[in-house]
């Protein structure tokens, strides 16, 4: 595959790869089950009608092409119909997490100036909690209840004709705005348009996950994260598959069970999930014959998971690595030779190599940063509203991706850390400034710095570095702790929490003053 492969036509909206599956009634895009049981099927023919009227009622309510609209909705089959009806109409879609905390909302609303707010209804009360200024915001539509102050997408939509051709859209034209955490600062939008989707599906879901007509695939990621967009949507409901949604609690032996249960061909997983399956006793005993594809993405997996699984189901999990900013760029294919610890050799069409300080490929073995090609088709277009930092993360025609790796001989890459501070912990991509930020507006914090700390289970976790205003007046430091945590989610999503905290004297500096964080993580790294 070369890149002019991954090059959309001109005259282009992703949405239309759905076309092919709606004449055969009987083909399933999404297969939905609950936690407490209740399942429910949508049809490619169904799945295009509801699209088709959810984007009509958007742009009978006032919006228009190029406006931005948030959506905040959980694992069922109103999230794709809604991303969906965003997509034909040119209307571009913010995903965003139910964890997102009001504070984290109206920053999105504003720095995207979005006109409207897609929720589901037990996804309000943060939006509603919104005491800001948020000139743009003209409309809000619920999914799935009623409340004062919302309109029911549903009813909205009900109204509207099933047939609607869509908005003429290019290649160029954007498709979605998704916002990543950043280092310093708040996050960044990341702008993408209908040619990079055009150019991630043939990368990731053909030749990475290998999802094939008719296939039942589970990418267990949720809405509201880039990996929603990569895996459980585009790469599943423009090949024909099925989409399986399981809206519950992870644990490994449901998860096992339902495997089994819905003869699942294709399994997107997040390494933590993965080693706690693989840690199942009598993990042999699930019968998964239908399973053909596995893979995982985030972080190195680790021998004895891989080695699990193989062992178990006769599959072979293989890494993946990408970034909100683009696709899948390094990864193990198919026919690819696993080199356990490895990140795979660059996915097809895409030019990502190993750059040295000079900005020319590293030699074996040489650490540098991996980079992706100014040129790539799936790289994302710009960071919306900032065109510094956007200019920042080049090195010449190269875009770097805060990433260090070293190249063997037989091109397979080895990652060796981040270059900035950014941690991944179970697949949730978390920056420290929004932990710090948080918990210096606690009264009992004088200032703080958050770092990655090693974690067998989730790879990472966030670790708080306290020095406190008053530390002889804190008596009950284990109570504390509780109440900074408690604090933290209260005021960002959950899962950006310390799960450790640490209370010391004086944080490390540079002369400058700058929190020396890389100093904290091998001072932790060493303890372990």
């Amino acid at each position: 595959m070369n890149r002019e492969d991954l090059i959309a036509p001109e005259k282009y909206n992703i949405a239309d790869e759905l076309k092919a599956f709606t004449d055969d009634e009987e083909r399933v895009a999404v297969r939905w089950l609950s936690e407490d049981g209740h399942r429910r099927e949508v049809g490619y023919a169904e799945l295009l009608r509801r699209t088709n009227q959810y984007a009509q009622a958007l742009l009978a309510s006032g919006l228009n092409k190029g406006d931005r609209v948030l959506v905040i909705l959980p694992k069922i089959p109103e999230a794709y119909m809604t991303h969906l009806a965003c997509l034909k109409a040119g209307i571009i879609a913010v995903p965003c997490s139910e964890m997102l905390r009001a504070k984290d909302l109206t920053y999105r609303i504003n720095h995207s100036e979005a006109r409207a707010v897609i929720a589901f209804h037990q996804a309000t009360e943060e939006t509603d909690k919104i005491t800001e200024s948020i000139p743009s915001l003209q409309l809000k539509l619920i999914v799935g209840g009623e409340k004062d102050g919302w309109h029911s997408f549903e009813d909205l939509a009900q109204t509207q004709s099933t047939n609607y051709a869509g908005e003429q859209t290019t290649r160029d034209d954007v498709a979605f705005l998704s916002y990543t955490s950043g280092t310093t600062g708040n996050p960044k939008g990341v702008v993408h348009t209908h040619g990079w989707a055009f150019a991630h599906v043939r990368t990731a879901a053909k030749k990475w996950l290998d999802v094939r007509d008719g296939d039942v695939v589970w990418a267990t990621a949720a809405p509201g994260w880039q990996k929603w967009i990569w895996s459980p949507f585009l790469s599943t409901i423009t090949l024909g598959a099925t989409a399986f949604v399981y809206q519950g609690k992870f644990e490994p032996h449901t998860y096992l069970g339902l495997l089994e249960k819905e003869k699942i061909n294709v399994l997107c997983c997040t390494p933590t999930e993965y080693r706690l399956m693989s840690k199942v006793d009598e993990l042999g005993s699930y019968d998964l014959p239908a399973l053909r594809s596995t893979v995982s993405a985030g972080e190195p997996l680790n021998s004895p998971v891989i080695e699990a699984f193989k062992q178990a189901f006769e599959v072979d999990v293989r890494d993946g690595y990408g970034q909100t900013e683009n696709t899948l760029l390094v990864g193990t294919m198919l026919d690819m030779e696993i080199k356990p610890g490895s990140m795979g050799r660059p996915t097809p069409g895409n030019e990502v190599d190993i750059i040295n300080d000079e900005g020319e490929p590293a030699a074996i073995g040489e650490v540098g940063a991996i980079a992706v090609h100014k040129d790539c088709p799936a790289l994302f277009r710009e960071y919306y509203r900032d065109p510094e930092r956007y200019q920042a993360a080049y090195r010449g025609d190269w875009y770097l991706t805060g990433d260090l790796a070293s190249k063997d001989n037989d091109g397979y890459f080895w990652f060796e850390g981040r270059s900035d501070d950014i941690i991944i912990s179970s697949g949730y991509t978390i920056g420290p400034f929004e932990v710090e930020d948080a918990l210096t507006q606690h009264d009992a914090v004088k200032e703080c710095a958050v770092v990655a700390s090693p974690d067998k289970v989730r790879g990472n976790i966030v670790k708080a570095y306290i020095v406190l205003k008053d530390p002889d007046s804190i008596l009950e430091k284990e109570r504390l702790v509780k109440e900074l945590q408690e604090h933290t989610k209260d005021l960002t999503a959950p899962y950006k929490y310390p799960r450790s905290i640490e209370f010391i004297e004086e944080l490390p500096k540079t002369t400058s003053g700058k929190i020396r964080r890389v100093e904290l993580r091998q001072r932790d790294k060493s303890s372990v």
